[in-house]
């Protein structure tokens, strides 16, 4: 548990921050719908004990904009869940870059019977003005006495922002612009009802200098510069709670984070201390911040258990694996198989599945490493020299391209193979 700033004890506002469900996710061609659920029943549970009063969801609820049956009904229940286990329970919901903003907020009906504000788009009126008013959600307890005011804002689009005419960087400059703008709102409310309750802020964005999970975060802005500065956010805010970086990480001594994924999406993230914050505040401040582990109910592994290997090596090294046969096959744990090689071997999968064969454990990705493969820098790719493409032979393509792959030239058979190929497709 981490102390903050010591403020004296009075009746403290108790709230969760979670985010990047990612619903509905397939893991590498498998379903990850157990997994899910294990998390959404054990959030359930904490939601029981701790009683919050309040529940931030910073987006990415599901994985794709077009979730499946399954995934939406995990979703749907677990909202149902937790309003029937704390019925004081207010939640709020912002969509990230996977959700579909619109289908998240088409319930809100129904939404509103169990105290859920979702807040999926951003709207403008007939003038073009953004309606800054949807993202100010006042939370009041079961008798209509304020507690805090959330400014909820989904992950912004460049269609979304205001436009900054002159900006240095319209998008980046325009998020910043609409922040401003709803937090000024938001301290005139607290002005005019209680001036002694929080604001905590809500968004779904990479924030510069933010630790990004390789192979799962999706890029925000294609092309462009993403990161928004820290200074976005005003120190009139108590918290901010953020989703879209699946590694959980703080800034600003702990006022601002992100609670990070409640799983692992990829092999990358299989070391990381998966959580939900839990946050309690006195008055204006925040007093205290726990972050509370999420059981993993099914396991990564990886072999070698650290970095690459020869095949014989990986062969018995799976051998040695000590698995539980008592599983279910949706339980059993993920493999990931890193080879150290010098060319390709077209056996290669098939002698690990056949090491595999009868081990209770799930086959999800083979990686190769080849140790000849020169270094190159960032963005840089080896080349054939410019040239006439009319000079350009495709057999000297060939070669350079594999060199550039595997480190080393093709063997003189591999050479045979490529132009016999060539030769057949001459006859055609």
């Amino acid at each position: 548990m981490e102390s903050l700033p010591d403020i004296k004890n009075s009746s403290q506002l108790v709230v969760l921050h979670t985010a990047d469900w990612h619903l509905g996710q397939s893991f590498l061609g498998y379903n990850r719908d157990v997994e899910h659920s294990d998390f959404l029943e054990w959030l359930v549970s904490v939601v029981k004990e701790r009683q919050p009063s309040l529940l931030l969801i910073a987006g990415d609820v599901f994985d794709t904009i077009n979730p499946s049956a399954t995934a939406q009904r995990m979703y749907y229940n677990f909202l149902a869940n937790a309003h029937a286990v704390c019925k004081h329970l207010q939640t709020v919901i912002v969509a990230g870059n996977h959700d579909a903003g619109a289908r998240l907020e088409a319930p809100q009906v129904l939404l509103d019977t169990m105290r859920i504000s979702v807040v999926g788009t951003v709207v403008r009126d007939q003038d073009g003005e953004i309606d800054l008013q949807r993202f100010v959600i006042p939370v009041r307890d079961l008798n209509n006495r304020l507690q805090a005011i959330v400014i909820a804002i989904p992950f912004l689009r460049p269609s979304d922002v205001p436009l900054i005419r002159d900006a240095n960087d319209p998008y980046l400059d325009g998020i910043c612009e609409l922040y401003r703008d709803v937090t000024k709102l938001a301290c005139d409310y607290r002005d005019e009802h209680d001036s002694n309750v929080p604001i905590v802020a809500m968004g779904h964005l990479h924030l510069d200098g933010g630790v990004e999970s390789k192979d799962s975060e999706r890029r925000l802005v294609i092309g462009g510069a993403e990161a928004v500065n820290i200074d976005l956010f005003s120190d009139v805010l108590a918290y901010v709670a953020l989703g879209h970086l699946h590694k959980a990480q703080e800034f600003r001594t702990g006022t601002i984070r992100y609670s990070g994924s409640p799983l692992p999406l990829s092999f990358t993230e299989m070391s990381y201390s998966h959580q939900v914050v839990q946050l309690k505040f006195d008055g204006q401040c925040l007093a205290e911040a726990e972050c509370l582990p999420v059981p993993r109910t099914t396991e990564f592994l990886s072999v070698p258990a650290s970095g690459y290997a020869p095949i014989d090596d990986v062969i018995r090294a799976i051998a040695e694996l000590e698995l539980k046969d008592e599983l279910a096959p949706e339980r059993h744990p993920y493999l990931e198989v890193r080879v150290l090689d010098e060319h390709p071997d077209p056996a290669r999968r098939r002698n690990i599945e056949k090491a595999l064969e009868g081990k209770p454990v799930r086959l999800a990705s083979i990686k190769v490493e080849y140790p000849g493969r020169p270094k190159c820098a960032a963005g840089e790719a080896g080349e054939l020299p410019v040239q006439d493409l009319r000079s350009i032979q495709p057999e000297d393509v060939f070669l350079n391209a594999y060199e550039q792959q595997y480190g080393n030239p093709p063997s003189d058979a591999l050479i045979k193979c490529f132009r016999e190929i060539m030769l057949q497709e001459a006859q055609k």
